[in-house]
């Protein structure tokens, strides 16, 4: 992580900036009725999805009446629905309580979305949305073997800029992205990732004992932001925020990193704003979950 200064400038493309237009023709010698018939197959499909989502929310299950009153139709119609997404094995009944759960198909669906997300692609629209409102580089990492990973870099136009090489690894202790992931991992995890790496300093203000690392972490989770101070590189200011996944766990971390002149300890607390704006906006993006301060996902 350096401070570059010269008049270049650097445009990566992505991929989801690409748009595609269809045209889409009438279908020909459509059969009388047919558009009745899609429109009451769409209603029971709505109806259908209402009933899953109604079941997420209860995961000890819900009677018939329930379910009825949740989608607004009568008992008969509701059970005719029920029956038809037990058949294609979506939702299960407890025989003896008769309570309808979700079942092993919509939990298979669901999973092949977790292991297909790409957090990557879906944080940067919004670190360039980040750059554009901070002026700054904006950063995304992970946690490998105990380091913080950069992967994505949205680059700041300004003349004197931080970069960051993609792949390259920073002190978990030392980095923003690293303290923002260390906030939320469980205290066993925490101290084994201090046994391995140690509080080494890097610059005379990096955090360098237990004490007041648990002590930054603390503070970390009550505000929401992690800010970096000079303790990774002199003359650097971060701010970071952990990413969740849908148990609450940190997935990743984006930051803004920029000079101390641009990035006064005055500007922390308006881009500890932004920051965990966005990322909270990733999160519900990718289904996970934004733990509150006092969770901590501290249980081990």
């Amino acid at each position: 992580m350096t401070l570059q200064t010269n008049a270049c400038w650097h445009h990566e493309r992505d991929g989801d900036e690409g748009v595609t237009t269809e045209t889409r023709r009438k279908p020909v010698g459509r059969p009388a009725g047919a558009g009745k018939s899609s429109g009451g197959h769409s209603q029971s499909l709505v109806r259908g999805l209402n009933i899953l989502e109604g079941l997420a929310a209860a995961p000890g299950g819900l009677a018939l009446s329930d379910i009825a009153q949740i989608v607004g139709l009568a008992p008969s119609t509701t059970h005719r629905l029920l029956q038809a997404l037990h058949k294609q094995g979506f939702i299960s009944q407890d025989a003896e309580l008769g309570l309808w759960k979700i079942g092993v198909k919509t939990f298979q669906i669901g999973n092949t979305f977790l292991e297909a997300r790409d957090f990557v692609a879906t944080a940067r629209p919004f670190l360039r949305r980040l750059t554009e409102e901070t002026g700054e580089s904006a950063n995304l990492g992970i946690r490998d073997d105990g380091m913080a990973v950069f992967l994505a870099q949205s680059e700041s136009p300004q003349m004197m800029r931080m970069i960051t090489r993609l792949g390259s690894r920073a002190p978990m202790h030392a980095s923003g992205v690293g303290k923002a992931l260390l906030a939320w991992l469980p205290d066993k995890e925490v101290e084994r990732i201090l046994q391995a790496r140690g509080l080494s300093r890097v610059t005379d203000n990096t955090i360098d004992t237990p004490a007041r690392l648990r002590e930054g972490l603390a503070e970390i989770r009550r505000q929401g932001y992690a800010c970096d101070r000079e303790e990774h590189a002199v003359g650097l200011h971060c701010v970071a925020a952990s990413i969740h996944d849908e148990q609450g766990h940190p997935l990743a971390a984006i930051s803004v990193s920029g000079p101390v002149a641009r990035i006064p300890e005055s500007r922390l607390a308006e881009l500890g704003g932004l920051v965990s704006r966005a990322a909270r906006e990733i999160t519900i993006q990718l289904g996970g979950y934004v733990p509150r301060h006092e969770e901590a996902a501290k249980q081990g």
